[in-house]
């Protein structure tokens, strides 16, 4: 098994792409506006995993984030999502966001340090 994308429902397009690009570092590598659906689905990933899209078919390869964004105003539950001791980010749709770091870790580091835990996880 190997992991293709994930689809998360967002409610404002305009803040979850500031949320996982300008947060998270993602990097938009395709957009599908629907006219006939009334949505837009926009597929980002990691900025090491652009050229592995470019080798290879848009479906098959690197791991993806799927946001689809429906034109028609809807209401989206609360998701958490998280096993393990690992840290979390709550995205513009409360969405619980796992971070691993990759390589050795990291001493604790301003914006985030001073931050307070909030929320019910």
């Amino acid at each position: 098994m190997r992991f293709l994308h994930t689809m998360l429902r967002v409610r404002n397009l305009d803040t979850a792409m500031k949320f996982y690009q300008d947060a998270l570092g993602l990097k938009e590598v395709r957009r599908i506006d629907n006219e006939k659906g009334k949505f837009t689905l926009v597929f980002l990933c990691a900025p090491e995993d652009v050229d592995r899209l470019k080798s290879q078919p848009q479906t098959r390869g690197a791991p993806l984030v799927e946001l689809t964004y429906n034109w028609d105003e809807e209401k989206y539950g609360e998701d958490r999502h998280f096993d393990g001791n690992m840290a979390f980010v709550r995205s513009p749709d409360l969405h619980s966001i796992e971070l691993l770091q990759k390589g050795d870790p990291k001493p604790p580091a301003e914006p985030w340090s001073s931050m307070p835990n909030t929320g019910h996880w």
